[in-house]
């Protein structure tokens, strides 16, 4: 990958000018640009997405100037590592989403176009969101998460291989294992002795291995998610343990919805950019004489199941719920319609529960549990 020489040296007379800093990042490589406050390209080039490297970036950039701001994008995944060093060296990070497709039409594709479009997206304040630091308990909650539900999946994607396997077997060996619930299926077909020891048939002995295979993965993904479960708890318990005090929020639901808003909450600047996060903020469609609003179909769908979790939880042991639930449908709105006015509300809880700037040991405690 090449640099674009904007100019091939910084002009040391303007060290003490501010500069804007955009961040095109990838795996192995993250293309800087930096920008003046009038929007002139002073210098763009490439360093490799490691620690020597994020050094390297950040020194070239002040060589031009005070760098106080710096757009970057992918700050979850492969820009991480750099906003984490970056805000430590106390540059003010800010997330920058890719271009639309209409944009790079127009101006073209390179990495550089990308890192220069992210500087002046922070300069021109159409990117302002603050990313999540990933240095705490939630970030930790969402690795255990990823990992907890690839093993569920996974133990799920057993069980139905073993329940596959069995279909096709030998009718003896299938009917010693009829009528056994799941729990108990998987215990026998984990005890099945060596089909090498006695004269069984090729396909039997096959089966016989399978079904042992089988069963001892699903014991030992089972194992690997009652310990992950048990860390997310912790986690939540020593990170917002006021969360699993509400009626139908467990450590699951909790986790999804931390994550969401990130070890620092307080970049979140009202309740309806939370709601907005969950997916469950109304969209305004309107045309002409036509007021209307419609489903929010983004957001981070996780959260969005969570939070619809919880309102099942509470449509069946909370009885404010149910009452706003048949208030609703007296008013002639759809059960579902009601149900997603139930999740704003839950959401605005929650989110009165996690920010920093709402929630106390006074304010949490008087929250309604129920919408």
């Amino acid at each position: 990958m090449t640099s674009m020489p904007y100019p091939a040296e910084p002009d040391h007379t303007v060290a003490d000018e501010p500069m804007l800093l955009g961040v095109d990042t990838h795996k192995d490589v993250h293309v800087a640009a930096v920008l003046n406050t009038v929007g002139v390209l002073v210098g763009s080039r490439s360093f490799p997405a490691t620690a020597n490297g994020y050094r390297l970036l950040l020194a070239w950039a002040r060589e031009f100037g005070q760098v106080m701001r710096a757009g970057v994008e992918c700050t979850g995944s492969y820009g991480a590592a750099l906003t984490r060093h970056l805000r430590q060296a106390g540059v003010q990070v800010v997330e920058v989403n890719q271009p639309d497709k209409a944009t790079r039409r127009r101006r073209g594709k390179t990495d550089a176009v990308d890192a220069e479009a992210a500087a002046r997206a922070v300069l021109s304040e159409r990117a302002t969101a603050v990313p999540k630091s990933g240095d705490g308990h939630v970030e930790a909650m969402r690795v255990f998460k990823l990992a907890k539900d690839s093993a569920v999946k996974s133990r799920t994607q057993a069980i139905n291989q073993l329940k596959a396997v069995l279909v096709n077997a030998d009718p003896a060996l299938r009917e010693s294992l009829a009528g056994l619930s799941t729990k108990t299926l998987i215990r026998r077909c984990a005890e099945l002795p060596d089909p090498q020891s006695g004269g069984s048939t090729p396909a039997t002995a096959a089966a016989l291995y399978t079904l042992r295979l089988l069963a001892r993965r699903i014991q030992q993904l089972t194992a690997e998610a009652r310990d992950l479960e048990k860390r997310i708890r912790e986690e939540v318990a020593a990170h917002s343990p006021q969360l699993l005090d509400r009626v139908g929020v467990g450590p699951d639901c909790a986790a999804a919805l931390l994550i969401t808003a990130g070890d620092n909450p307080e970049r979140l600047r009202s309740q309806a950019s939370f709601a907005a996060l969950c997916g469950v903020s109304p969209v305004e469609a309107s045309s002409g004489k036509t007021q209307r609003r419609r489903l929010n179909r983004g957001g981070d769908r996780q959260a969005n199941a969570a939070l619809y979790r919880i309102v099942l939880s509470r449509l069946r042991w909370d009885q404010r719920t149910r009452d706003y639930l048949d208030r609703r449908l007296t008013e002639g709105k759809t059960r579902r319609e009601a149900i997603r006015c139930i999740k704003r509300y839950v959401a605005r809880e929650i989110y009165n529960l996690i920010h920093p700037r709402t929630s106390s040991p006074h304010t949490t405690a008087d929250q309604p549990k129920a919408a």
